[in-house]
């Protein structure tokens, strides 16, 4: 059972990035799938979640309307695309599996996510 994340890089405030994070050893489609990100010196927060089925995403404050959440449940994958960044999005992004199967909703708590990705970071210069 593994998440991988990538697409992490450095990037001037402004511009766009897409995360992906690939998923083995696990039925994906049954899975709420959920990105969190942790800055330095910070608590890891919730960024944007996709239910099982697709058909419903959710996304912090802080960056609805900026990013979107997607996932392909063919090639068991889900993406954060990250568009107008700024300085405040720099951090580390990890995926993360719900711990439960087929969940009504999402859970914004880390608590409740069972499986993550190691991360990658995305730095964005001002």
């Amino acid at each position: 059972v593994q998440l991988q994340a990538s697409g992490g890089g450095l990037v001037q405030a402004g511009g766009s990035l897409r995360l992906t994070c690939t998923a083995s050893g696990f039925t994906f489609p049954l899975y709420t799938m959920t990105w969190f990100r942790q800055a330095p010196g910070k608590e890891r927060e919730f960024v944007g979640s996709i239910n099982w089925r697709g058909n419903s995403q959710y996304y912090a404050d802080s960056v609805k309307g900026r990013f979107t959440i997607s996932r392909d449940n063919w090639a068991n994958a889900v993406y954060l695309q990250l568009d107008s960044l700024e300085p405040e999005d720099t951090a580390v992004y990890y995926c993360a599996r719900d711990r439960i199967t087929q969940r009504s909703g999402t859970s914004y708590m880390p608590n409740n996510y069972d499986i993550w990705g190691r991360g990658t970071q995305v730095t964005v210069s001002g």
